[in-house]
């Protein structure tokens, strides 16, 4: 018993070393951020064709959470592209995102939000979550594992350091959390496993605002990472981006497959 107790402390001594050793984004990379969304916004309008090929949905529910500090208004491109392929789509109604400040301690009001919408379509539904949306996605789906059909996190710092983005000092201001806390790190380190039902984690390695190593977590035969050409801000703007969900969602219920590089985005 020693033994094990041991080799498990060592391992998880090894995690912490390694989620530590995680440094946040380049002081470039997040000034250049409001300027990569501009280009990434206009790119999606010009998109519009090529948008138009990419699967229908079969109508399930998909609700759509914002990321930190943003509302549902944040969302808007996004949750119409999806509408428009056919999902029942729906915004989360809580306000701002300011974790659980707005969730509550346990994410309760999300996990309550999810039980509501399966009851009333009959149906599991899917998650797409935006940065700490996708944090807060991930974490409601490991309780409701029968009522969420799929997860897509986008730029989503669900695993690894906790303190390792471009916001530290706005998040701790403004949800009251520490992020360099025993329970911020603990949350972090519980992210990395894989969830009950298919998830995608989509990402970018020059993302400005979170540490990409952050945005990716381990796989399975139901999950996986892609990697994409977007900005932070733009994963909700990015016609990539866009295709990439749509194609996710379309994956039918119980024959899930993983991505297949169609160009824009490649699986890890």
């Amino acid at each position: 018993m020693d033994q094990v107790s041991n080799g498990g402390d060592r391992q998880a001594d090894a995690d912490e070393g390694a989620a530590r050793s995680i440094r946040p984004p380049s002081k470039m990379l997040t000034v250049l951020e409001t300027m990569r969304i501009g280009f990434e916004v206009n790119a999606l309008f010009l998109s519009a064709g090529l948008l138009a090929t990419t699967p229908r949905g079969d109508g399930h529910v998909v609700l759509v959470l914002p990321g930190f500090a943003t509302d549902d208004g944040a969302t808007i491109l996004l949750r119409t592209f999806l509408a428009w392929r056919g999902y029942d789509v729906r915004a989360w109604d809580l306000g701002y995102n300011l974790d659980h400040r707005t969730v509550g301690f346990g994410g309760e009001r999300v996990i309550d939000l999810i039980r509501t919408l399966r009851a009333k379509s009959g149906r599991a539904i899917s998650l797409v979550g935006w940065s700490l949306g996708g944090v807060i996605a991930r974490e409601a789906a490991r309780h409701l594992p029968d009522d969420v059909r799929q997860v897509v996190t986008l730029a989503s710092p669900f695993t690894g350091d906790p303190t390792a983005n471009a916001v530290r000092g706005l998040y701790e201001r403004l949800s009251g959390n520490r992020a360099d806390s025993p329970a911020a790190r603990k949350r972090f380190a519980a992210g990395h496993a894989p969830l009950p039902m298919p998830s995608s984690a989509i990402f970018r390695k020059s993302d400005g605002i979170a540490a990409w190593q952050n945005c990716v977590g381990g796989t399975d035969a139901i999950t996986e990472n892609i990697q994409v050409h977007s900005s932070h801000f733009g994963m909700v703007a990015n016609p990539t981006v866009f295709r990439i969900v749509a194609d996710r969602l379309a994956q039918p219920e119980g024959g899930w497959m993983p991505y297949a590089d169609k160009g824009g985005g490649a699986s890890i």
